[in-house]
């Protein structure tokens, strides 16, 4: 192979199952749920169900060499599976087509034996898959197919059936890997055999029986496995292991499909169901969107406020400014230590710089404008109100906490919040506005800027993260933007009489 693929192709070539359970369409599950991008040529069509094998109909070989060509003639191919071929003339033009592309990855399930016990194949047919054998670079027979390509009787125990793996290695050249399914017992061994140098080389992995009837398809399932997973890693000994402890979760899961009343299928993608859900994750932009869109209320609270309208006309009482002015002053001392804290959890040195940046403005830039309009005695007396205590308890739990994520979008809303509000308010404003200084600082191009910025490393972290952080990260967003609401209305309910 000349390198490990993040995302192997690996072609199945076998016969199809319309229940899903096995052949084609239980190889492109299996190779889906280990990391590859699944591709499949039909080599017969099989009427079965979970309860048996109906009747087969097999396509003109010339179509099967179109198949094969059309896949090989268009995409480089990363590994290749080998289930069901059913005649002589289907396993020599596979045969052929292996010659000629030669994929670097071949895993051959070598399918003679149906689970009643009855073969599968003619003579003919049996002796050209022996000879296929050859060409591939693991075989993957259960107990009585092992024993037809030996040319000898079933082995009848798990020393006898590694000894004869052992034999076909190195009768046709090839890895085996020996699987104990058709034995007794609660033990479920499988062993690596290589036999195709000096010394026997064997890697044993041991299993348990699961108590189960949903074993329709786990060697067409195993084998798909195994070639996606060496295709990633290049090591059979991490292929075979990984395979089995996938295979043995999907069969765990396999009764809670409800399919069939026979042998039932395994279910193939319960792990990824399980650890990765099926919920989609969104974009950048639709985070913005649906997060804006969920605070519609809030946003429509605040517009709806006597002091922000007249902050807007200028009428606002100066007293009621003055009080918000200095609650905000300890408000920003307080959510700048906040900034910081995000500084140091930022993952990135682009990220930490900004919100640097952004705690050192709510020093330099935003409080400057409150000292402008307050003495240092009036900031050195004030008080925290019971809103601004809240507001910051919540910021300060979410920096306490020290997850990244959910801190920023906590910050969010005094960005893009105080930025809404400002744009329309700054329409409002002229050079005899009594609030001039307020409206201009919050539309300035430079804190929309900011602004802009925050938002897009929120809403991108929100679409990196999983469903449960980003469901964290949108609470603490929500809780902020509803204390920005309580923030607004405060001065017209929490100020004394008079002023500050």
């Amino acid at each position: 192979m000349t390198g490990v693929r993040r995302v192997p192709r690996v072609l199945s070539i076998a016969g199809t199952d319309p229940t899903g359970g096995a052949g084609i369409q239980a190889d492109l599950k299996s190779i889906a749920a280990n990391g590859g991008y699944g591709m499949a040529v039909v080599t017969a069509l099989v009427a079965q169900n979970t309860r048996g094998v109906r009747s087969v109909h097999v396509p003109p070989v010339a179509f099967l060499a179109e198949q094969l060509d059309a896949v090989s003639d268009d995409v480089e191919i990363d590994a290749v599976k080998i289930g069901m071929l059913a005649t002589a003339d289907v396993i020599r033009a596979v045969r052929e087509w292996l010659d000629r592309v030669d994929p670097p990855v071949v895993v051959l399930d070598p399918v003679m034996v149906a689970t009643s016990g009855d073969r599968l194949l003619d003579e003919d047919a049996e002796e050209a898959l022996r000879q296929l054998s050859s060409r591939a670079h693991l075989l993957t027979p259960n107990i009585p197919e092992l024993a037809i390509l030996a040319d000898e009787p079933t082995a009848d125990g798990w020393t006898a059936v590694v000894a004869q793996a052992a034999r076909v290695s190195a009768r046709y050249g090839v890895r085996v890997l020996a699987k104990g399914g058709h034995l007794a017992g609660a033990d479920l061994p499988d062993a690596l055999v290589d036999a195709r140098g000096e010394a026997v080389a064997v890697a044993e992995f041991p299993g348990v029986r699961i108590d189960t009837t949903n074993t329709h398809g786990t060697g067409c399932s195993l084998s798909s496995a195994l070639a996606t997973r060496y295709a990633r890693s290049e090591d059979w000994i991490e292929a075979v292991g990984e395979s089995k402890r996938w295979l043995a979760e999907s069969i765990r899961h396999g009764a809670s499909l409800e399919v069939g009343a026979g042998h039932g299928p395994v279910s193939h993608l319960a792990g990824l169901w399980d650890r990765g859900g099926i919920v989609t994750r969104p974009t950048a932009e639709e985070v913005e969107s649906d997060w804006w869109e969920d605070i519609r209320g809030i946003r429509t609270g605040i517009d709806e406020l006597s002091f922000l309208r007249g902050l807007g006309e200028g009428t606002l009482d100066r007293g009621a400014f003055l009080w918000y002015l200095a609650q905000d002053a300890l408000y920003l001392r307080d959510y700048s230590r906040v900034l910081a804290a995000a500084s140091g959890l930022a993952p990135t040195p682009d990220e930490q710089a900004f919100w640097a940046g952004a705690a050192q403005g709510a020093i330099a830039a935003e409080l400057q404008l409150h000292e402008s309009w307050l003495t240092p005695e009036a900031l050195e007396a004030v008080r925290p109100s019971e809103t601004t205590t809240a507001y910051l308890d919540h910021l300060l739990a979410c920096a306490a906490r020290g997850d990244y994520a959910v801190l920023i979008a906590a910050v969010l809303p005094c960005f893009w919040l105080y930025q809404d509000v400002g744009i329309r308010l700054h329409a409002l404003s002229h050079p005899e506005h009594l609030y001039r200084s307020w409206l201009d600082t919050y539309a300035d191009e430079t804190f929309a800027a900011s602004t802009r910025r925050a938002i897009d490393i929120v809403t991108r972290a929100a679409a990196a993260v999983g469903e449960h952080k980003r469901a964290d990260m949108r609470e603490a967003f929500r809780v902020s933007s509803a204390h920005e609401l309580a923030f607004f209305a405060a001065p017209l309910t929490q100020s004394p009489p008079g002023g500050s």
